[in-house]
């Protein structure tokens, strides 16, 4: 995608890092100097509720934080995947967790890729961290910002009383854009 316009679209269920995954893309977003919409959506039951976030990259101004049709969709569960796998715009992108996720029949108008991000969290010891795979994987399909600008925003991210964090977001980043290239 380069410097084009991103519309990203990140949902799951609430306590699966939906919106810190699209922090992380907006924060990426305005280190490299773009117009930035971050916007945030989740049921009033929270953890365990659906939630989703839309962020907007673009290098024109924004004229509204609201995504209908994204052209990147990153999903974490089921119910999440069922709700926008139609909404993605012809010639999207499509990431999401196979370990958790049956896609049925796929459109073949996106670029669709399933890796099972929750399994390989799992095993490399980064459990919780399916989102950041993921958010790695969509950046290796679609390089929505400067590689620099993705992991500093790891690092910004990531607050001072999580130290400990920023090393396991970076190799749940690297694990992402690995499992995008292969």
């Amino acid at each position: 995608m380069g410097n084009a316009t991103t519309l990203a679209m990140f949902a799951g269920f609430g306590g699966q890092g939906v919106l810190f995954a699209g922090k992380v893309m907006a924060y990426a977003g305005l280190i490299d100097g773009r117009e930035v919409s971050w916007l945030p959506s989740y049921g009033p039951e929270m953890r365990g509720g659906t939630a989703n976030c839309s962020v907007t990259l673009s290098d024109d101004p924004i004229g509204s934080p609201l995504i209908l049709h994204p052209n990147l969709l990153i999903a974490m569960n089921q119910p999440s995947f069922d709700k926008f796998v139609n909404e993605v715009a012809p010639g999207g992108i499509i990431v999401y967790d196979s370990a958790l996720i049956a896609p049925g029949e796929m459109r073949d108008d996106v670029k669709a890729l399933g890796i099972p991000a929750s399994k390989m969290a799992e095993d490399a010891g980064l459990a919780g961290l399916l989102n950041i795979v993921l958010l790695g994987a969509a950046w290796g399909l679609s390089h929505f910002c400067s590689e620099s600008a993705l992991h500093e925003a790891i690092q910004k991210s990531v607050p001072p009383s999580k130290e400990a964090l920023k090393a396991k977001n970076e190799e749940a980043l690297s694990l992402g854009i690995e499992a995008a290239a292969s």
